[in-house]
């Protein structure tokens, strides 16, 4: 929050400040951050866990997902760089107040507001891409279907979430345009071009008589 007349740039104040906790944790942003990091980590823990069954005449295991292994090795790739993605944004979201170069806090947020909008993307695929190869899996005993019912319904969360993310960072962006341009208090005015006080009016010299004042102020013709 900004305090007093402290300029701001993309959501903070550009004088920095303590670091609170608490009031970090409480940020939507933050808590959004959260749950796109535990989202991830379900996902790629639930098909590593158990992603992956043993059948009879298959010599490696195959992916439960109706035996395509792509689709495994997707969620999972889409998974662990979520997660390294989210520990990175974490880090520069505790850090980003007490960054004082507005072109610095600029770059991150539109590092922010990109990679969230790939992700949101690639979760979506990924969502897709499961769902659509699970409802082609033939489920017998062996397959385990919760582990990947979740796989399939934290991918969808993580659409949610990361969603959420990159419009945070798209009003970040908007309102640090006009932060940055703001100045606090207000504006002095323009100098005129024309000059504001009026000419001091004639003083005739001291010691002067009346008769030398009038010859002074009376026109006289030029004799030829």
């Amino acid at each position: 929050m900004e305090t007093g007349g402290a300029r701001s740039a993309y959501g903070a104040s550009l004088a920095g400040g303590n670091f609170d906790f608490v009031a970090f944790l409480k940020q939507p942003q933050t808590i959004a951050r959260l749950l796109s990091w535990l989202c991830a980590i379900v996902v790629f823990g639930c098909i590593t866990g158990e992603g992956f069954v043993n059948q009879l005449h298959a010599s490696e295991p195959v992916c439960v997902f109706n035996r395509n292994n792509n689709a495994c090795h997707y969620a999972v790739g889409v998974g662990v760089l979520a997660f390294l993605v989210c520990v990175a944004f974490l880090v520069l979201d505790a850090y980003f107040p007490h960054i004082s170069n507005a072109k610095e806090r600029r770059h991150i947020v539109i590092a922010d507001l990109v990679l969230s909008g790939v992700w949101a993307g690639l979760w979506f695929v990924c969502f897709c891409f499961l769902a659509n190869q699970w409802a082609r899996t033939i489920k017998p005993d062996i397959v385990p279907q919760d582990s990947a019912r979740a796989t399939i319904a934290f991918s969808f969360f993580s659409v949610l979430t990361w969603g959420f993310l990159a419009l945070s960072a798209l009003r970040r962006f908007h309102k640090g345009l006009g932060d940055a341009d703001s100045v606090p208090g207000q504006t002095p005015p323009l100098p005129s071009a024309y000059p504001t006080a009026r000419p001091e009016s004639f003083q005739p010299a001291p010691f002067t008589s009346d008769h030398e004042r009038q010859t002074e102020t009376e026109y006289s013709t030029p004799v030829f």
